[in-house]
């Protein structure tokens, strides 16, 4: 199918398509690579999911295809002025990353995106600090709504963050891993936007501090 702007779409075959196989995904290359539009509407969680409740890939990979809307091509020129110092747009409502490098290179990232639009933060900013092996606090309106939360989490497998994040220009927001891979494509945040933690680690690894970044 071509949808009439040179990007032809590619349906992803919904019986070959798993947890483990979302998690691998992160369309583009090139600019001007072609997309991919995953069928299905979209699902929003009411509440955020316990640290270790997990399902197997034969209860998710339907609810997976659900939650997100779509994965298209964006153009860097309709959003920035320059990528000088790469760039990234978050489409809150698509669920989806767009990264570009100064070097050509593109992808596009499915993502987690904030609970409630009271949480959810649109506008400009930059990446302000880069966190390898991130810790984490919660804020006072996390406690106040989920007093049960730890208030503090180290390093490791159990730590929402992920792996990496990258603080952004708003205080409490960022991108980040998840080691509860059924956030993404979900309304499960507090404000913040999730990643594969494979995919934080390419995106950590290419942006830098005042890399701009665009919630839309």
């Amino acid at each position: 199918m071509d949808r009439g702007d040179g990007h032809p779409d590619r349906l992803l075959d919904r019986r070959s398509f798993d947890r483990r196989s979302f998690g691998r995904l992160a369309l583009g290359g090139l600019a001007g690579a072609a997309a991919a539009s995953v069928a299905g509407g979209v699902f929003a969680a009411t509440e955020e999911d316990a640290l270790h409740d997990y399902v197997t890939d034969s209860q998710d990979s339907m609810r997976l295809l659900r939650r997100i809307s779509g994965l298209h091509t964006e153009r860097w020129q309709d959003h920035f002025s320059s990528i000088s110092q790469d760039a990234i747009l978050v489409k809150v409502n698509d669920r989806v990353l767009h990264y570009w490098g100064a070097d050509g290179f593109y992808r596009i990232y499915p993502t987690s995106v904030p609970l409630t639009e009271e949480m959810t933060r649109r506008g400009r900013t930059t990446i302000t600090l880069k966190r390898p092996d991130p810790d984490w606090r919660p804020t006072e309106s996390m406690l106040r709504r989920r007093p049960d939360l730890p208030t503090y989490v180290p390093p490791g497998p159990d730590n929402p963050l992920g792996i990496r994040a990258l603080n952004l220009g708003w205080p409490a927001y960022r991108i980040h891993g998840t080691n509860d891979i059924r956030k993404i494509g979900r309304q499960s945040s507090s404000g913040c936007v999730g990643l594969f933690n494979e995919h934080i680690i390419e995106v950590y690894d290419r942006a830098q501090i005042g890399t701009p970044v665009l919630l839309v």
